[in-house]
């Protein structure tokens, strides 16, 4: 490797990207590597004779960006001498490698080097990875566990040899080049061209460092991915073991790693041969006698640290023995014995189902229980948003009834000890569906609910539309959840009662869900909080979550687009923070339809706080000093707490052509809106947001949607719906005379107690 320039600065990484009839996915890994918030670095890009157009690529990128390097192959040599060119020409200090199909994650290159730095500079960073599937579903490595951050910065392999039993590969590892440089570390040519490479890396390493990050995005391609490509090729891998073999027989220090590496080439070997797109046919008995002498050759006495499972005990014993004919059969009867287990759990869950129909028609037969009231929000979701509200009134004021919430077990803990859990698709669920005289939800209950003469079903909704809804998306496919209209209008056929937060809300529900329900404009439930909460509880809160005292701490829930698969990530938050300055704390609250999406864990920072699995929206609110949002409903929430909003919208083009909305956001925002990342750091730097142009815009908001607001909503729903009380008690409050909760003493926003600027409405709804 060639020593740097005199005088020219060491670039921190040396990134290296072989490139081989990858041109449909080039430019998006060079953009995720030139992107990096953390820009010290050079990326070595070679063209290994790709017939294609990656060679033309790479040539537009190292003519608009002098961090790239072109190296173009005059014959194509393969992925590992490809990498040993770029190798040739890197100066970093460390050594990351990029496949030309795959991505590094926003925001990688900081994680590293500041892990880097953390860990003392190691001769090895392990970092993880998630697999992106031409579907765009992302799905994390699955052992992902075992780069744990706890115990020492750095160690020896011997200290976490776990790490020996993740996918060896060299694309998720940073190497310190003078390591490398000193072990004279190389790609073998031919397929499996990392097994060489990694073992030695790992092995060798005086210092490893782990970093629990996803920093790389591994595409799995639909076709053209050699590793799904049956070929003779594959019996590359031999030559790759033997080369990994001989370097251990090189080194007598590291022979006690024997053990261990032999049973991963097992695995490894068993894995490829029961892949039926990899090996030809005729290959096959070849490869299984090939795999059985180099079994043979390479073992060692005594056990490795990592023990196989019995399972992986006896396929390896069988290949070393070379029985394949007895291997195959094994295979065959494992194979029948786990279907015979699936279909025997298929006929044990509709022999449950089939029981559990019976006795929801039984129970439906018996009398309604009047002093039971059952609740759910969110789709089996924990205790929250206005149900959770109602459920707590209702108990405050009808001590008498009994209430129960439909949930998970993993949300059991979030429910208060007086309110019983209900198992959805339990027995005890259909009893409380088919007996309780009230239910409450602010989505749908179970298609399969049939409303008994007598129940009352209350639906609350879980927001203000500003996007469209019900039968308006009728001609938005894309958009919708459902197509099942139909379906939508007989579960609001079961509706008696709607709950409307203010008059826009109740004309788009009788439009875009036509049904006999009885609306009830009584304001959110879920707010009342806003005007209980005191300056002690404020603090309470923001100390809870950390934010450092005098910091002012800016909540940022952005919704979720329907015209993406993934979950969008719309700010750099490192440079965001950067720029805005220490007095600044970030709250980032992910849509919960992202909750379970396989995502990389947040950035590190120490004034980002992540607060998506906070299970109270609420509360965030109450510990923030501003909102920043794009689309979400939580904006209207939040205006009744009177605190200033930003809108962040970079893409409303796209979102209004994709899911449609009920008006232009940007002819009545809430507050100061911002279209890119600088101006919205303009806006919080130069006091802007609070100002008092804001405080007009975010008076007239309020005014328009928060009318019903006044902290009293969940006792006029009890006192109508639960204790049928005609009148709505007690009555609303005027918007001069609230006092919602007071935000942190040092960040107090100008009042905007009342709207100078006309009133606005919807176009095409009236006023």
């Amino acid at each position: 490797m060639p020593a740097p320039t005199p005088g020219c600065a060491v670039p921190r990484f040396s990134v290296i990207v072989p490139a081989y009839k990858v041109q449909a996915y080039l430019q998006e890994s060079l953009d995720s590597v030139l992107s990096q918030s953390y820009a010290d670095l050079e990326l070595i890009a070679v063209d290994d004779a790709s017939p294609d157009a990656c060679g033309s690529i790479i040539d537009e990128y190292a003519a608009r960006d002098p961090r790239v390097t072109a190296v173009h192959l005059a014959h194509n040599l393969g992925l590992g001498p490809a990498r040993n060119v770029g190798l040739a020409r890197a100066t970093g200090d460390y050594l990351v490698f990029l496949d030309g199909d795959d991505t590094l994650a926003p925001g990688a290159l900081q994680a590293i080097t500041d892990r880097l730095k953390d860990t003392g500079s190691p001769d090895v960073l392990v970092y993880d990875y998630a697999r992106i599937f031409w579907t765009g579903e992302l799905v994390r490595n699955r052992l992902s566990h075992r780069l744990s951050e706890q115990g020492p910065a750095s160690f020896r392999l011997a200290d976490r040899p776990a790490l020996l039993g993740m996918l060896m590969v060299v694309w998720n590892k940073a190497y310190r080049r003078e390591y490398v440089e000193r072990e004279g570390l190389s790609f073998p040519p031919g397929l499996y061209e990392d097994t060489p490479w990694t073992y030695p890396a790992l092995l060798a390493a005086e210092s490893v460092a782990v970093l629990d990050r996803v920093c790389v995005h591994y595409r799995q391609r639909r076709t053209g991915s050699i590793l799904t490509t049956t070929s003779r090729r594959h019996l590359d891998i031999f030559d790759q073991y033997d080369r990994v073999f001989g370097y251990l027989g090189s080194r007598p220090e590291l022979e006690r790693w024997r053990p261990t590496v032999h049973r991963r080439m097992a695995e490894h070997f068993c894995a490829l041969y029961a892949d039926p797109r990899r090996l030809p046919r005729a290959s096959r008995a070849e490869f299984f006698a090939r795999a059985s002498a180099l079994l043979r050759r390479y073992r060692a006495p005594g056990p490795p640290p990592l023990s196989p499972s019995r399972t992986d005990r006896v396929r390896h014993t069988l290949m070393r023995a070379g029985l394949r004919r007895t291997y195959r059969t094994l295979s065959v009867l494992r194979s029948a014995a786990l279907a015979a287990g699936r279909a025997a759990v298929l006929l044990g869950r509709g022999l449950r189902e089939t029981g559990l129909r019976l006795h929801y028609r039984v129970q439906r037969l018996l009398p309604l229980r009047p002093e039971l009231a059952v609740f759910s929000a969110y789709w089996h979701g924990g205790y929250a948003c206005n149900p959770a509200a109602i459920e707590a009134k209702l108990r405050e004021l009808a001590p008498r009834m009994r209430t129960a919430w439909i949930c998970d077990p993993e949300h059991a803990g979030t429910l208060p000890p007086e309110t019983a859990m209900l198992r959805p698709g339990s027995a005890a669920y259909w009893t409380a569906l088919a007996r309780a005289t009230y239910l409450t939800t602010n989505v749908n209950f179970d298609r399969a609910l049939v409303k008994r003469p007598g129940q009352v079903l209350l639906q609350t909704q879980h927001g203000t539309p500003l996007k469209r809804v019900g039968l308006d998306l009728q001609d938005r496919p894309a958009a919708t959840p459902t197509t099942d209209f139909a379906g939508l209008l007989r579960g609001a056929d079961q509706w008696d009662f709607l709950l409307s937060s203010n008059r826009h809300s109740t004309l788009v529900w009788e439009k875009a869900v036509p049904a006999a329900y009885t609306t009830l404009e009584y304001g959110y439930p879920r707010n009342d909080v806003f005007h209980r909460a005191t300056e002690q509880d404020v603090l309470r809160l923001r100390e809870k979550l950390g934010i450092p005292e005098g910091s002012t701490a800016i909540l940022y829930a952005p919704t979720h687009r329907d015209y993406r698969r993934s979950r969008p990530e719309h700010l750099d938050f490192e440079r965001v923070l950067r720029d805005l300055g220490p007095r600044f704390v970030l709250l980032r609250r992910t849509h919960l339809t992202y909750a379970d999406a396989a995502v990389p864990p947040p950035v590190r920072h120490p004034r980002l706080i992540e607060v998506s699995s906070y299970p109270s929206v609420e509360e965030l609110c109450l510990a923030s000093d501003a909102l920043v949002t794009d689309y979400s409903s939580l904006m209207f929430d939040y205006a009744a707490l009177d605190r200033p909003m930003v809108i962040h919208a970079d893409d409303w083009e796209a979102y209004e052509a994709a899911r449609g909305t009920y008006f232009d956001l940007r002819s009545c925002p809430p507050g100061a809106i911002a279209r890119t990342a600088d101006e919205l750091v303009d806006i919080f730097a130069t006091g802007h947001w609070q100002g008092s142009r804001s405080a007009q815009l975010r008076a007239a908001f309020r005014a328009r949607f928060c009318a019903f607001d006044d902290g009293h909503a969940a006792e006029r729903v009890v006192r109508r719906v639960f204790l049928g009380q005609p009148v709505p008690v007690p009555a609303v409050i005027p918007p001069a005379d609230r006092r919602p909760a007071p935000a942190a003493p040092s960040c107090t926003p100008a009042p905007a107690s009342a709207p100078t600027l006309a009133p606005l409405t919807t176009p095409g709804l009236r006023p």
